[in-house]
C-alpha cells in the first residue's frame, strides 16, 4: 500500500481512479484496507474543497414541497394562512419558531436548515 495525502486535483483524480479499481475488493484484504483509507482521504479532500452549503430555509422548504408534490395551500396548516405561506415563500416574512417546529415535525426538514439566517425582500 503506497498511499499519500491528497494535496491537489491530480492527486484527487488519481485517488478516485484507484478507488474505482478497488471497488470489488474482498473484505479483510490489503485491497479493502487500501480502499477504506483512500475513501477517507477523498472524503476529507472533498469536504475541504467541494463543500456544499446547506440551502437556506426557504429553498429547503421549496425542495421538500417539490419532493412531496405539495402546493402552497398544503402548507397552510403548517405555517398559517394562505397569505402567510405566500409571504414566507416569497421572502417577505421570516419563519417563526412555531413555523420551524411545525415544518420540522410535519415535513421532516432538518431543524439546522430551518434555523439558518436568510434575507427577506423588503419591497
Amino acid at each position: 500500500m503506497n498511499i499519500k495525502p491528497i494535496k491537489n486535483e491530480k492527486d484527487y483524480e488519481d485517488a478516485l481512479n484507484l478507488i474505482d479499481k478497488l471497488m470489488d475488493a474482498k473484505p479483510n484484504t490489503d485491497e479493502m484496507d487500501e480502499l477504506e483509507v483512500l475513501t477517507t482521504l477523498v472524503e476529507a479532500y472533498e469536504e475541504q474543497h467541494y463543500r456544499i452549503d446547506a440551502p437556506d430555509p426557504i429553498e429547503a422548504i421549496k425542495f421538500r414541497m417539490e419532493q412531496e408534490g405539495l402546493k402552497q395551500k398544503d402548507l397552510v396548516s403548517i405555517v398559517g394562512s394562505k397569505s402567510r405561506v405566500s409571504e414566507v415563500l416569497n421572502r417577505k416574512r421570516k419563519l417563526t419558531i412555531e413555523m420551524i417546529r411545525n415544518l420540522h415535525k410535519q415535513l421532516h426538514i432538518p431543524v439546522e436548515s430551518l434555523f439558518l439566517d436568510y434575507k427577506i425582500n423588503s419591497a
